[in-house]
């Protein structure tokens, strides 16, 4: 049996982080537990080679959602990091913070939690290329790319298009305004991914109070009476126990968190009774509230070549490989999203509710992913998808079986308010007006995906229920609030009922943020070690 002050489980966006935060003083000695691998494969460096991720076992736990009335009863994808560094090894890399007003809505009922306290974490965890201001931070761990040079022409037209359409330039979506087109920040340094591993666990590594246990996968935390006091997990197949002297901090993301919690014996009563699981305490809150966000994309063939020319053909594929490494540059430097935006369904909302990727090339694929990303369409394509930012839907996480090997029960619940169906549709709608403007449209030889005979409102809600499917930002299954009755821990992340036992990842957020939930889950692990820090004094 062996023990450490404090346990983190889950080496994610925000375990990286959160490790990081607690062995900067050299006081406490801190193991950090992941189920996966390092992140030094060539794929999880190469930022395009995200397509390939989402679909990859090796690093990928692989979840898939409960078939969905919502999706047409259709099984939706869920990948997750499994591996150093979690979900910021295998995703797109787009650092958005959301709006403040989701921000001030968490410090309304969790004192310390607000846009104030958010901005400040942001500043002091950024090196943002674009150079520090009353928004951005420089001379942090983590370096933003500006994402300026190198990007496809017609990303340019995209935003032209946008603005004849109402939808103005934004310089900066993480600055004084959200609203607007224009590009994305971007968690790549030079030629690579820079994963919260890269920025945070690996030069925490070089403390000698961080121990990084991979291939570690926890089963369950060790409870006597009402306190966390270690955990079991599985390592090459044997079962082995650490003690936490100080605390056990969960940080395993929105699918393994409640699960882990479920395992433990908390949760909802009834569940865990199902399963033959002693109940240790009961929230019916732990798995629930669950939220995402659900996208779509429309395609259109173009008149002028696109990514798809050269990463189609074996000798573009090639050429681009050799761009790469011998300069680091080209298509397989950047992320799949060459441009983007936030706009309002309706002009009476106080803030927007989608969000817009342009993507310089097309794979209309099926949904099970039998092709990879860099196997584009054999014609010039380009795509627009639309995510909801603030959605009204809600699913949950919940145990399948009492083997903690066993994947969870997830079920989305897509789609499945009046008020979501609506937003959505306005959404489409405008997308279609975007493409409908001299700057884009002057390029396009035709619609794809839905095509031109999609145009009733019952088409379209259709076709967006048939064809949508999760941009992999699930949240808020151990929210965080001061009730125990609406919430899972408090607002030091605190689970209710339970001493020595934390969240700090995803899972906690009181509701989901409107835009890319990679910076706010890693500002959630970095808060985090600033709060157990403070409390350990």
């Amino acid at each position: 049996m062996q023990d450490t002050d404090y346990i983190i489980v889950g080496a994610g966006s925000a375990g990286c982080a959160l490790a990081s935060r607690l062995t900067e003083n050299g006081r406490h000695r801190v193991r950090v537990l992941g189920a996966g691998g390092p992140a030094r494969r060539f794929f999880v460096q190469m930022p395009l080679g995200c397509g390939k991720l989402f679909y990859t076992p090796a690093v990928n736990w692989m979840y898939s959602a409960e078939p969905d009335p919502g999706l047409n009863h259709q099984r939706d994808h869920i990948p997750r990091g499994r591996i150093l560094g979690g979900s910021s090894s295998i995703n797109a890399m787009v650092w958005i913070r959301g709006h403040r007003a989701e921000y001030d809505e968490w410090g309304a009922e969790n004192p310390g939690r607000g846009w104030d306290e958010a901005l400040a974490a942001y500043r002091q965890i950024e090196d943002n290329e674009a150079g520090g201001n009353d928004w951005r931070g420089t001379g942090g761990p983590l370096f933003i790319s500006r994402n300026r040079k190198g990007l496809h022409w017609l990303v340019e037209d995209y935003i032209a298009a946008c603005a004849e359409a109402g939808l103005p330039y934004n310089d900066d979506f993480n600055g004084a305004g959200q609203e607007g087109a224009g590009t994305y920040q971007m968690t790549i340094r030079g030629r690579r991914r820079n994963s919260a591993a890269r920025a945070f666990l690996r030069p925490a590594m070089r403390r000698k109070n961080l121990t990084v246990v991979t291939g570690a996968q926890v089963t369950r935390v060790i409870l006597e009476g009402n306190r966390a006091v270690g955990v079991e997990y599985l390592r090459d197949g044997r079962p082995c126990i650490l003690r936490a002297r100080a605390e056990v901090i969960l940080s395993g993301g929105a699918i393994n968190t409640p699960q882990l919690l479920q395992l433990s014996g908390i949760g909802p009563g009834e569940l865990l009774q199902s399963m033959g699981i002693p109940v240790a305490v009961e929230n019916a809150n732990v798995g629930a509230h669950m939220t995402d966000h659900h996208g779509i994309n429309y395609t259109w063939k173009m008149k002028v070549p696109t990514y798809n020319n050269i990463l189609r053909p074996w000798f573009g594929k090639a050429l681009m490989g050799l761009w790469y490494l011998a300069l680091g540059g080209g298509p397989l430097a950047k992320s799949i999203n060459h441009g983007g935006g936030f706009f309002r369904t309706r002009p009476d909302l106080d803030r927007p509710n989608m969000q817009l990727y342009m993507q310089a090339f097309s794979t209309l694929l099926p949904r099970a992913g039998e092709r990879p990303l860099l196997t584009p369409d054999p014609f010039p394509g380009l795509s627009l998808g639309l995510s909801n930012c603030r959605p009204t839907s809600r699913g949950h996480v919940r145990i399948a079986s009492p083997d903690p090997l066993a994947h969870p029960r997830i079920v989305a619940n897509a789609y499945s308010t009046a008020e979501d169906v609506e937003e959505m549709l306005l959404a489409v709608k405008f997308l279609r007006r975007i493409a409908a403007q001299p700057s884009f449209a002057r390029w396009v030889e035709e619609e794809l995906r839905p095509g031109p005979q999609v145009q009733s409102d019952e088409d379209l809600i259709d076709d967006f229920r048939q064809r949508s499917g999760t941009v992999y930002h699930p949240s808020c299954t151990a929210r965080m609030g001061a009730d125990p009755a609406t919430s899972v821990i408090d607002s030091r992340l605190r689970v209710h009922g339970v001493d020595g036992l934390r969240v700090a990842d995803a899972s906690s957020f009181p509701n989901l943020i409107a835009g890319n939930t990679n910076a706010p889950a890693i500002m959630v692990g970095w808060k985090g070690g600033e709060i157990v820090l403070r409390d350990a004094r």
